[in-house]
Parts: structure tokens; C-alpha cells; sequence
């Protein structure tokens, strides 16, 4: 039985973000192509590692020159963004026990946060996209954990 695909963005016009969650637990969060915004607005909780959001100003604006502090920070997850650049891609989103509870549908445009569980994607149409992930890169076998689903879902 394959899982319900998230309502098209068509149906979701208004919203800020998408938000994927079970049980208390966010997995993702979804900013459609579509989406626009009079103010610069994040939509990820502020204690999140991995910040999320729109960036908009009025034509004029100009920010000060700056830098970031080197503060140091303890990040014990690993969160992952995409923006679909061209294509088509579903990423499909499992619970702790393997079952497969949804599917959203991500086009040129649109872009994710991968935040907390299990997901997978698969390409419907040619892909690429920018990807952000907080690093440094310990390779697959340290950052990457292959989780077994349930085939029948």
C-alpha cells in the first residue's frame, strides 16, 4: 500500500510552511516555491541546530557589514536542506519501526528541511538541487545509518 502524498502546493496556498510530524517528532519542514513574505521570517524553533526560513526585504535595505561570532556550539543531530533547483522528487518519511506514514512531493522551487527520523527520496523526474548539511562530512558510514522499512507499506 503506498503511503498518501502530501496535498499539492496549490492546496496549501497561504501557509508558511509544511510541517512533516508523528507522534511529537518533526521531520521535516517544507517551504513551497510559492511561498513569499513582506519580512525576513524563520520557521524553525530557535534552540533548532539548523535554521530554516525566508529571507525578504524592500529594495534599499542594506545591512551593515558584519561577521558571524565563532561561538562554539554542541549540534547532536545532523539536519539536511534541499531546494529543488529542476525535477521532481518524492521523499518518503518512516517511523522509528520501519513504516512508511508519508510522502511529499517536492518541485523546482520548493525546499525542505530534513530535521528528525527516517526518509528517503526518490526521483520522478531528473533532479538537482543545493544541499545543506552541517559538517564536517565523516563519510557514510559514520553520518549515514540505513534503516530497515517495511516492505508492504
Amino acid at each position: 500500500m503506498r503511503s498518501p502524498v502530501a496535498e499539492p502546493p496549490e492546496a496549501q496556498a497561504g501557509l508558511l510552511v509544511e510541517t512533516v510530524e508523528r507522534q511529537g517528532t518533526t521531520y521535516a519542514e517544507i517551504i513551497r516555491a510559492g511561498v513569499t513574505v513582506d519580512r525576513t521570517r524563520f520557521v524553525s524553533p530557535p534552540g533548532s541546530s539548523f535554521q530554516f526560513g525566508l529571507l525578504a526585504n524592500e529594495a534599499g535595505y542594506h545591512e551593515p557589514p558584519h561577521v558571524h561570532s565563532p561561538v562554539r556550539r554542541a549540534i547532536g543531530d545532523l539536519q539536511q536542506m534541499f531546494v529543488v533547483q529542476r525535477g521532481v522528487v518524492e521523499v518518503d518519511f518512516y517511523s522509528p519501526d520501519g513504516e512508511r506514514f508519508r510522502t511529499v512531493r517536492l518541485e523546482t522551487g520548493d525546499a525542505i528541511t530534513l530535521v528528525h527520523g527516517a526518509h528517503a527520496i526518490r526521483v520522478v523526474e531528473d533532479f538537482q538541487a543545493i544541499s545543506v548539511k552541517q559538517g564536517p562530512f565523516l563519510g557514510d558510514d559514520q553520518d549515514k545509518v540505513v534503516v530497515h522499512t517495511d516492505p508492504a507499506a
